[in-house]
């Protein structure tokens, strides 16, 4: 190599960290530029089939394209995701365990009275992943009225008739299921399970009627007929289903529920890894093929630097706990 070569090879990588620097993410050191060595776990606290796994299974295939290392999904359910976060926050924290959590996280500290960690202390934000309205899916031969406003009817006029699943109590399905019957004035019945998987096999075999879903997890099965989605929450349509209205069209403007997911790391995992982490987790969900599944579900990635993330994570944490006192929302 010749010295102009080296002056090249210099300046790149200066440039590069200082790319990275201006994006509020640690630089590297050079002890940890070739992290990952070997296979990273993700936990992910739900069980398979569910919103986490939508995102979580294409973004971990294009880690291991992209750095020769496994991602590897380990599902721990239990607890509206609780139970998993908890295993998590007691992780070597040595970059080789991460966790991907979502809204829930943000709404358990108000819903769950003991917690074995603390989000905001015992993790280190990474990056927000992907960001997806909520819609209302009924199963249609269960629930056969042509459209929400024929639904609503049927509702009020059936206090009780219909059940609606949800991931477990004191999740965003839990909770779009209490706003929904405090801004409509309706009363439907609240099933929690151990996972969006589980509660959508049985909303498709009929089980319960419907569920306040991530559109990410039903985005699949609306476009198969299994089930059929009403509104989406929000004042716009998503673009991926231009045929369903929105919350707002349908007459609940205040309507607002979105299901994100995001990536946090074990407190004490070196900084440099944390950095070499927000690189690879980006990169991965930027390529075409990424991109591609988060449109095909309607979902959205943010942009936000880790320290925009534990800001964003900081609010949900305070909407979340006003929402809940106003609902009286309770654990079932």
């Amino acid at each position: 190599m010749t010295f102009n070569d080296t002056k090249l090879s210099t300046r790149r990588d200066v440039l590069r960290m200082a790319a990275i620097s201006a994006a509020g993410i640690p630089l590297l050191g050079r002890a940890d530029a070739n992290w990952p060595t070997k296979p990273v776990t993700l936990i992910v606290p739900f069980p398979a089939g569910g919103g986490t796994d939508a995102f979580a299974r294409p973004l971990a295939a294009q880690f291991a394209k992209l750095t020769g290392k496994q991602l590897i999904i380990d599902n721990r359910g239990g607890a509206g995701g609780t139970l998993g976060a908890g295993i998590a926050s007691r992780a070597q924290p040595d970059g080789y365990t991460l966790f991907m959590g979502a809204v829930h996280h943000t709404i358990a500290p108000s819903m769950y009275p003991k917690l074995d960690y603390d989000l905001e202390k015992d993790f280190i934000p990474l990056a927000l992943v992907a960001s997806v309205p909520q819609v209302l899916v009924v199963n249609p031969k269960k629930v056969p009225q042509a459209d929400f406003k024929a639904f609503l009817e049927y509702v009020r006029q059936n206090p009780a008739r219909l059940n609606y699943g949800s991931a477990g109590s004191g999740t965003s399905h839990h909770l779009a299921g209490e706003l929904f019957k405090q801004q409509t004035k309706t009363f439907i019945t609240h099933i929690p399970y151990r996972g969006a998987g589980p509660a959508l096999q049985d909303l498709i075999s009929g089980n319960v009627e419907m569920m306040f879903d991530g559109l990410g997890s039903s985005a699949g099965h609306i476009k198969g007929g299994r089930i059929k989605a009403l509104m989406v929450s929000g004042n716009k349509r998503n673009p991926a289903f231009p045929d369903v209205p929105s919350a707002a069209e349908v007459g609940l403007p205040d309507y607002t529920v979105t299901t994100w997911y995001g990536i946090w790391a074990p407190k004490g995992t070196p900084p440099e890894i944390q950095a070499r982490a927000v690189e690879e987790i980006r990169k991965a969900a930027l390529t075409d093929e990424a991109k591609a599944i988060w449109a095909n579900q309607g979902a959205e990635f943010s942009n936000m630097t880790p320290k925009q993330f534990g800001g964003f994570v900081n609010g949900e944490i305070k909407r979340w706990a006003n929402v809940v006192k106003l609902s009286g929302a309770k654990l079932d």
